[in-house]
């Protein structure tokens, strides 16, 4: 079983940053892909940025230029470097671990974009 534990969301004035970690209990070159996703109250869950088990990272197109996803495979981490947030990133912030049969999922930590 997968467990992934994120932290680092809180309160941000727009056009400041955070960073979010996501701590994975297996080794992350286990999983085909990791990466995160967000969900605004009353929203589907969408895919913020994602990491390949080879490098490859994909960004939604409103958070391109702004995010960055990266990893630590030693420590079993991965990031979501968020730069330049806007009141529109406000959402509760999930990392997604994907292997070939299963998703695993995080508990969430909530990003506050407000002044």
């Amino acid at each position: 079983q997968v467990q992934l534990v994120e932290s680092g969301g809180g309160l941000v004035q727009p056009g400041g940053s955070l960073r979010l970690s996501c701590a994975s209990s297996v080794n992350i070159f286990e999983l085909n892909s990791m990466g995160w996703y967000r969900q605004a109250p009353g929203k589907q869950r969408d895919l913020v940025a994602k990491i390949t088990v080879g490098g490859t990272t994909s960004y939604a197109d409103s958070v391109k230029g702004r995010f960055t996803i990266s990893r630590d495979p030693a420590k079993k981490m991965v990031y979501l470097q968020m730069n330049e947030l806007k009141p529109e990133d406000t959402a509760v912030y999930h990392c997604n671990g994907k292997s070939l049969r299963y998703d695993y999922w995080g508990q969430g930590t909530q990003v506050t974009v407000s002044s």
